[in-house]
């Protein structure tokens, strides 16, 4: 982007001040701002008049699930049509990984984490080498988008061509970055980090798709034929990508998206439950949930809010073309911002000074018509990297997957 362009842009939502300095910036910071100008969805910032928010909920319904019982009778014919599918190049992978190491105490993107004991094990390595389990079943290599960040885009394509993919074929890996929302005072104002950075953060789970299509990618998914994009976290090293079961099962009951669930361990264990919103489907949040829903039944005396989404989701491509092309819900969000203050300094507030801008997948699935449910052993395919230690950490990720037979 040149700066003509980046001036115009930001000038249709009065955030000229974020090129201020511009003529103070050495010519890779000026490089870098012009960059991030054109990674940045301004639009959401016209938002700020509304203030945080609860967006209402509708009616809150059980959904049925798909349970292992019928899974197992039908896997044969389930697995059958994954294959089929994969076969044909109708199914693409996508990498949601943007994050970084933060809280695991690394600098590093999150799938560059090493959870190896006796050797190095990387969270990328794990999650591609779940990807090859089914490369090998099939024979057919599936396209792995992989979608990195502004803050962590160069050191994962630089790692993965440094460890030639894990033996994945380079010609079936496409990056594409996240887009990025600014972050902005109370009055819709982009706050600067210095002169030459605006504070802005990825534009949440739900830019996934927009991404993909800002960034020219779904031109490569028309020209391959793909139908179905398997979308899944970075964070989750014992999910199965492309699991032909799991895509033939929500192919064979012509589902808009099939959700891969785990029986909740616990009533109030921190995971998103699925359920209807007014008939559609929908992921009610461990936070909302009321004392009286964890306290629901269904027909059969079982919870009727017991199954957990693990972030594993199957979409047609079809259906998520056309609800991009309309306005999804924006969760505005108070946070601590970092900001240049008048002297030039970056000031880490200390209090909530203004909002973040993000969408969500739970929003993607409402919008929806229908949803299958898919549920899956926890113990064989949800082991969680949060935090160093505790629940949903390195150490009870490295537990499972040497349960599950494999080496650290």
């Amino acid at each position: 982007m040149k700066y003509d362009e980046a001036l115009k842009k930001v000038s249709e939502y009065g955030q000229e001040h974020v090129l201020e300095f511009y003529e103070e910036l050495s010519e890779s910071e000026k490089a870098a701002l012009l960059g991030q100008i054109e990674q940045t969805d301004f639009s959401v910032l016209e938002k700020a008049n509304e203030g945080e928010k609860e967006l209402k909920r509708g009616v809150i319904t059980p959904i049925p699930a798909m349970k292992l019982s019928e899974i197992e009778e039908k896997k044969e014919v389930f697995t059958a049509k994954g294959i089929e599918l994969i076969r044909a190049g109708k199914v693409g992978a996508v990498l949601l990984a943007g994050g970084m190491g933060t809280r695991l105490g690394s600098d590093d993107p999150k799938g560059m984490y090493n959870i190896g004991l006796t050797k190095e094990v990387y969270i990328f390595e794990r999650l591609i080498r779940n990807l090859m389990d089914v490369v090998e079943q099939t024979g057919t290599f599936i396209h792995l988008f992989v979608m990195t960040s502004e803050k962590n885009h160069e050191k994962t394509v630089s790692f993965l061509k440094e460890k030639k993919y894990f033996g994945y074929d380079e010609a079936y890996v496409t990056f594409f970055m996240q887009d990025m929302a600014p972050a902005s005072d109370y009055n819709g104002k982009v706050y600067m980090e210095n002169k030459g950075l605006m504070s802005a953060s990825p534009n949440g789970n739900g830019g996934w798709f927009s991404s993909m299509k800002r960034g020219g990618v779904l031109d490569i998914v028309h020209k391959a034929g793909i139908e179905y994009l398997n979308i899944f976290a970075v964070d989750n090293v014992l999910q199965r990508i492309a699991d032909p079961c799991f895509v033939g099962a929500t192919a064979l009951n012509e589902c808009a998206v099939g959700a891969k669930v785990i029986k909740k361990a616990a009533p109030d264990e921190k995971v998103g439950v699925m359920c209807l919103e007014d008939g559609r489907p929908s992921i009610v949040e461990y936070y909302e949930l009321t004392t009286e829903l964890m306290e629901a039944k269904d027909a059969s005396g079982e919870p009727a809010y017991n199954y957990g989404v693990i972030l594993n989701y199957l979409f047609r491509v079809a259906d998520l073309e056309e609800i991009v092309s309309k306005e999804m819900p924006l969760h505005i969000v108070e946070k601590k911002i970092p900001y240049m203050n008048e002297a030039g300094e970056t000031v880490k507030p200390e209090k909530v000074n203004g909002y973040k801008y993000e969408s969500l997948v739970l929003d993607m699935i409402h919008m929806l018509d229908s949803c299958l449910v898919f549920e899956v052993v926890r113990e064989k395919e949800f082991a969680p990297i949060k935090n160093p230690t505790g629940i949903d950490s390195v150490e009870s990720a490295r537990e499972l997957l040497k349960r599950n037979g494999i080496a650290l």
